[in-house]
């Protein structure tokens, strides 16, 4: 039976993300490339699709570590930790499984949290 994946991606920000403890093998190319059609067009594959980034720009730093500090308090409550990159108008925000060294479902779930803070910037 084939998966629907429409299903499986749907409201991906009211999921929670799962902690990974390792041995948890990454999403084949396939669903990764399905789980991206659902979260912001600005996020983009890096390392060979291993990772997610999205850069941010904002008018000045205060505005960047305002981002940041919102993104760490959801990292921080999602157990789900990004690597953030903050300067002077941008933040640069990169996700992935660091046990594994590669992306899960909980990646594009909080990928899509982040974009939930995110909106406001541009609106």
């Amino acid at each position: 039976m084939p998966i629907c994946y429409n299903n499986l991606m749907e409201n991906l920000s009211e999921k929670t993300c799962i902690p990974c403890s390792g041995g948890v093998p990454p999403l084949d190319i396939v669903l990764k490339r399905k789980f991206k059609e659902h979260i912001h067009e600005e996020w983009k594959f890096t390392h060979n699709e291993k990772r997610l980034l999205r850069v941010v720009k904002f008018k000045d730093f205060a505005e960047s570590m305002k981002y940041a500090n919102l993104i760490g308090e959801l990292a921080e409550e999602q157990w789900h930790h990004p690597e953030l990159t903050v300067g002077f108008g941008h933040l640069d925000i990169e996700i992935w499984t660091h046990k594994i060294d590669n992306l899960v479902e909980s990646d594009f779930i909080f990928a899509s949290k982040v974009d939930l803070i995110l909106n406001e910037v541009n609106s």
